[in-house]
């Protein structure tokens, strides 16, 4: 069976064979996933953000539309792209998902966006570490390939840059 495999599926069973039988990983991913389906969690997170610092308000809802712009983008180019999410044998599938569709992956790209936009108004780059935690948890589930997390990292990164320069410019204006 293994002899069969894409190198992105093989790449699927590498990390899952290596990671998700491991303490805690299988249980932190999904709640990961949760979390950030539809990019609730990071609209969540930004709506506390500007209840909480008034002065920064305007960055702590640019988080929250980025992350939610950079989910609408993938959910736009997975309707174009239609590629199918990992279905081999081999692959482990240990999250339910919203649909079939697995290029990009929103949840990195909506990550990726606010885990930026995060960085600006915290004046931290901390919040950098959630990307790869997010794309890797895609992989550890067995929904994505890499090149989705990859995907959905790049997008979210372009889509976080756009809303910081609107945002910014804005502020100036």
């Amino acid at each position: 069976m293994a002899d069969d495999l894409a190198p992105e599926e093989a790449a699927l069973v590498f990390v899952q064979a290596t990671l998700a039988g491991r303490p805690g990983v299988l249980t932190t991913a999904r709640v990961l996933s949760h979390f950030g389906e539809h990019s609730a969690g990071w609209v969540g997170v930004a709506a506390i953000g500007a209840a909480v610092a008034p002065r920064q308000r305007r960055q702590w809802l640019a988080v929250g539309v980025g992350a939610f712009l950079a989910h609408a983008a993938a959910v736009v180019i997975k309707r174009i792209v239609k590629r199918q999410r990992p279905h081999h044998p081999a692959i482990a599938v240990n999250v339910g998902t919203p649909s079939r569709l697995s290029f990009p992956s929103a949840h990195a790209t909506s990550t990726t966006a606010a885990a930026i936009l995060l960085a600006r108004v915290t004046g931290s780059r901390l919040p950098l570490m959630l990307i790869p935690v997010m794309a890797l948890s895609r992989l550890v589930l067995g929904v994505h390939y890499p090149t989705d997390v990859l995907t959905g990292v790049a997008v979210g990164a372009a889509v976080a840059k756009t809303v910081g320069a609107a945002t910014q410019k804005e502020a100036v204006l």
